[in-house]
């Protein structure tokens, strides 16, 4: 099967530039914000540059027991980054592959517009209708939650 994309574009008050250092952290703020669906993160292979590994640990909230991402691209000027899933989740199961890009345009003096793209890989003969309204609820609580904190804590990540 061919390439399937899905885009989500999350407004926010919160500044593109801190917004963007939260969600590229999210394997630290992830077990302290939803502990109730993300059990632990570990950084499994690199320093955070281009090419490191993250791994997200579920709780059983979720269908799945991890995810392994690796940051393929980021461009710290303009708060944008890319990765790919490299193992867990639905990979092997449901897509052959996928990949989402994450970029933080500022919109005025306080907020943002978070623009994804998701970019996956179905397996053959498999409908993934219901996923991709999974994942962008998922996209959207992530982004939420670290707006949240962003908000909240006005010396983190600035």
């Amino acid at each position: 099967m061919s390439p399937s994309t899905w885009t989500l574009e999350i407004e926010s008050p919160a500044p593109a530039a801190r917004l963007f250092k939260a969600v590229l952290d999210w394997h630290n703020l992830a077990p302290k914000l939803l502990p109730n669906i993300v059990a632990s993160a570990v950084g499994v292979q690199g320093d955070g540059s281009i090419g490191s590994v993250r791994q997200l640990n579920f709780t059983s909230a979720m269908p799945f027991g991890y995810v392994k991402e690796r940051l393929d691209f980021v461009d710290f000027d303009k708060f944008e980054f890319k990765q790919s899933l490299v193992e867990g989740g639905d990979l092997g199961k449901k897509i052959e592959s996928a990949s989402t890009q994450f970029k933080f345009e500022q919109t005025s003096k306080e907020g943002c517009v978070c623009k994804v793209v998701t970019t996956y890989k179905p397996l053959p003969g498999v409908d993934n209708k219901d996923e991709v309204a999974k994942g962008k609820e998922a996209v959207t609580a992530t982004i939420k939650a670290a707006e949240a904190y962003v908000l909240a804590n006005p010396g983190a990540y600035a």
